[in-house]
Order: structure tokens, then sequence, then C-alpha cells
């Protein structure tokens, strides 16, 4: 797949759909190669959640979390816990990374139908604290804003498990 953040058409749904799908793809294309045992080294003396295993399986579950429980109000099946809100970095130890990428690209392939088929003005099913709800479109850039944050903690953590680097 190449990745390219220029937009087949420059309409508001095709720019988000677009740099959201690039995001996503850059977060892949820092783990390519990567043995497991890489995956899941820890080298930030001050983060010891933060693996690419660990950011791969938290964006995965980001984007459940506002997709599926924010904006179609499911229930909250995500892997975290009040007592343990990062689990879902803790346990991404204990699972291969090529499951981590499936899962990711199986969750991105059913929201990215999900957005497909709702108006970027749709209201989230889920309040916030205010009462109000976010729109489609605020959750789509959140994601955007979201996944490329990642991406640079994905660059860090590449670049020092093996000195690759590149975007």
């Amino acid at each position: 797949m190449t990745r390219t953040d220029t937009p087949s058409a420059w309409d508001e749904r095709t720019q988000l759909t677009t740099f959201l799908t690039y995001v996503r793809a850059t977060a892949r294309a820092k783990c390519e190669g990567l043995s497991d045992e890489d995956a899941v080294k820890a080298i930030l003396p001050g983060s010891p959640l933060m693996t690419l295993s660990g950011l791969i399986s938290h964006l995965r579950w980001v984007e459940y979390f506002w997709f599926r429980v924010v904006f179609l109000g499911e229930p909250d099946e995500g892997p975290w816990t009040d007592e343990d809100p990062d689990r879902e970095m803790r346990i991404a130890v204990d699972i291969p990374l090529s499951r981590l990428l499936a899962e990711y690209a199986e969750e991105a392939a059913r929201h990215d139908e999900l957005v497909a088929a709702h108006d970027l003005d749709t209201k989230a099913r889920t309040k916030r604290d205010d009462g109000s709800a976010v729109d489609l479109r605020w959750i789509l850039l959140h994601l955007i804003e979201e996944t490329a944050r990642h991406n640079g903690h994905l660059d860090i953590l590449r670049e020092q498990i093996d000195g690759r680097t590149g975007d």
C-alpha cells in the first residue's frame, strides 16, 4: 500500500479520511520488519508502557472507543479498567505484533465503513459531561491528531531500537 496524504478529491470528507488513512499507514510502517522482542522494548525510563506494541494497541483501542463507544453509543468493552486505565498498552506485550497490527487494520476497516455511512455533522450518541455531543467530523480530526502524535512516539522508539528513521 502506498502511503499518501494527498486526497483523490478536495471535499472535506475525502481530505479527512485520507489523512486518517495516511497516519494509520504511517503507524503500521513504523513497525515493518520489527521482531516481537523489539516491539515490546520499553526504552524510555520514564515511560515503561511506551512500546511499539503498546502504542499500536492503544491506537486500535482509541479508535474503538471514539467510534463505537462515543459515536455509536455501544457499551464500552475495551480492555481498560478504573484500576488500570492503560491496560491496552500493558497487555500488548503479551500479544504478537502481527496480531496487534491485524486487529488495528480490522478495526480501521470497520470504522471506515461507519464513516462512509454517516454525515460528518452527525452527533455522537454519547454525551460529554456538559451535555453536548461531538460530531463525526470532530472525532475524525481528533483521531488524526492522536495518531499523528503517537507516530512521533513510534518514530523515537524505532530509531532507538534499531536506528531506522523515515517518514
